[in-house]
Formats: C-alpha cells, structure tokens, sequence
C-alpha cells in the first residue's frame, strides 16, 4: 500500500512541476482600461476581464512595472459580450484575433484589422448583428468556423485572394 502512495505522491509532484512555470509565465493585468496577460519574452495579449464600451484603439505596446511589452494577439473571448462596443481599432502589432474575441458584440459597427494579422478564428464575429461591413487584409489566409455567424447587418466583405480556407458556416445567417 505505501508504494501506491509514494507513486501518487510523485506523480502530483511531477504534474506540479510541469504546471505551476505554466501558471508563473502569465500575468493578468489592467492597463488603461484594457486587460492584457502579459507573458515572458515581452509580450502582451488582450484579454477579458473588463466590460468594454465605446470605440477602443487597442496600442501597439503597453508598459507594466517599467517594462514594455508588444501587443501581439487578440485572446479567446477577449471581447465577448461587450453589447455597448461600437469600434475598435487593432495595432499593425497583432497577428492572430483568438476565437469568440468579438462575439455577442452586438452594437460593432466598424473593425480594423490591419495587415498583420493572417487568420480570423473561430466564431470571432459570433452574433456582431451591427457590424454592415469589413475589409480583409491581403494577409488572411484563413477565416474560421461560424467567424461571421448571424452577422445580420454585413452587407459587404472584401475577401482578399489570399483567403485558402474559409470554415463552415462563416457566413450563416448573414442576410443583409
């Protein structure tokens, strides 16, 4: 019996071991109104964990504690939910926009998401019924799962040659 115990006792040694650099790599913080986790190597990602409203220009690089990090992502449902958004303004910095970052935005009506960025996840744009219009960067190759899904209002979208993979759905329910 005490081998059993020894072993389980090593075993949740080693899974703490490997978790807890995990946990200690990140942080999340708010920085004029934005949160960000800011994670080693200097770089920030948006993050949930405020109620967003208005138009937001997210900037190119944030200082915490007298260091300076890059804004280079866009997080899983950074801004989900955020209904009173009506514009945001992405930095040249961001390269990927995480899945269900927009969804249930419904008062979005504008969006720049500049060259830098190559793909639009999955349900980024999930219910956004205010968004009328976007343009694609030439950059994107791929646009997500249910990316526009029920984007009522999208009456026109420039997609770029360079699109190589559009998911299910994309464009469901977009009936303008």
């Amino acid at each position: 019996m005490r081998t059993n115990t020894n072993h389980a006792k090593k075993l949740w040694l080693s899974l703490f071991a490997v978790v807890l650099p995990l946990l200690a790599s990140a942080e999340n913080v708010e920085i004029s109104g934005i949160w960000y986790n800011l994670i080693k190597g200097k770089v920030a990602e948006v993050t949930g964990g405020g109620f967003y409203y208005g138009s937001i220009t997210i900037p190119a690089t944030v200082t915490y504690d007298g260091a300076e990090y890059s804004v280079t992502s866009i997080g899983k449902r950074a801004f989900e939910n955020c209904s009173s958004l009506t514009a945001i303004t992405i930095p040249e910095s961001v390269t990927s926009i995480g899945n269900s970052a927009f969804s249930g935005c419904s008062s979005l009506t504008s969006i720049n998401i500049p060259e830098s960025v190559t793909s639009i996840g999955e349900l980024t744009f999930l219910n956004c019924s205010s968004l009328t219009a976007i343009t694609l960067p030439e950059s994107v190759t791929s646009i997500g799962y249910q990316a526009f899904y029920n984007c009522s209002s999208l009456s026109a979208i420039t997609l770029p040659e360079s699109v190589t993979s559009i998911g299910i759905r994309a464009f469901y329910n977009c009936s303008s």
